[in-house]
């Protein structure tokens, strides 16, 4: 080999990237950097052939990753790939390949070359990233004290559910439901004892039954609400009263209400097929109206249209 190859060859063989070639005709490694076998274990002999390169990727990335870069290379394209490579030990870790395609006199593919780069600690950084977001994303969506869904979600899935209603004729219901004298209830046993109350409210509508389509949300406050699509009005009726019924059944001491010794709440329903002329927020304003109208005739009680 000349002097400058001989360089050349130190320099490539001194980095932490894995230089590597393959022979265009035959698809045989003609040089893989000695630099591979410290990373993966697999000594250069063993690099014979892409299949050697292929049956050392993780099998969920296989197919993809070799019918991107045979058909990236049969088009004479540069390209790069991200997969899981095999060690010898059984272990994976992430690969970068770098692939320059290169050409002969007439322009025909005659080689590849390229570079492998581990970028393990790249993607557990992603993939921690991506968990962090996803975790706050949830929080974001989500009551901090119940754990149920917060106002915002609530929101967003009720454009959702009113966009499938008006689209297929669909009744879509409401459930506004405020726990009786809450404040009171606060005045007596303190705000922790408060936040205590409204987690065990919030478990017991969660045992209500609710469809996988259905929604509970806290509202605010005191107040929680339910969203119930392809829900008529008799049909939601028959959930708020459930609702109720399981929150008396909590039976949790309430020493300053009016209405009986355990805590207790009022409930309005309200439903409708939508139209194009209506908007969502009035079907929550609807269940609000009735949800008043419930608290006026003695609480602990249901409000709907009929």
């Amino acid at each position: 080999m000349e002097p400058d190859h001989e360089v050349y060859r130190t320099l490539l063989e001194s980095t932490k990237a894995i230089p590597w070639k393959i022979d265009w005709e035959t698809l045989t490694f003609s040089y893989i950097g000695p630099q591979i076998e410290r990373l993966l274990g697999w000594s250069p002999e063993s690099w014979v052939g892409i299949d050697d390169w292929a049956e050392r990727m993780h099998p969920d990335d296989r197919e993809r990753v070799v019918n991107f870069c045979v058909a990236q290379s049969k088009a004479g394209s540069d390209h790069e790939a991200d997969y899981r490579a095999l060690t010898k030990d059984g272990d994976y870790l992430w690969i970068r390949d770098v692939v320059h395609v290169m050409r002969d006199e007439s322009g025909k593919v005659d080689s590849l070359v390229g570079f492998m780069f581990d970028i393990s600690e790249r993607k557990a950084s992603e993939e921690k990233l991506l968990r962090l977001q996803k975790e706050l994303e949830e929080l974001s969506l989500k009551d901090g004290l119940t754990g149920v869904a917060n106002r915002r979600m609530f929101d967003s899935i009720l454009e959702v559910e009113w966009a499938n209603a008006q689209r297929h004729g669909q009744p879509i219901s409401v459930v506004m439901l405020d726990i009786d004298y809450f404040k009171q209830y606060n005045d007596e046993y303190g705000h922790l004892a408060g936040d205590d109350c409204l987690k065990a409210v919030a478990r017991a509508l969660e045992a209500s039954g609710l469809r996988s389509g259905d929604l509970l949300a806290r509202f605010g406050g005191e107040e929680f609400l339910l969203l119930l699509p392809n829900t008529d009005e008799p049909s939601a009726q028959r959930v708020a009263e459930r609702c109720r019924q399981l929150i008396l059944d909590q039976r949790i001491l309430h020493a300053r209400s009016p209405i009986g010794p355990h805590l207790s709440a009022s409930f309005g329903v309200a439903t409708t097929i939508p139209t194009e002329e209506m908007d969502p927020v009035e079907l929550v304003e609807t269940a609000d109206c009735h949800l008043y109208r419930a608290k006026g005739r003695g609480r602990n009680c249901i409000h709907s249209p009929t």
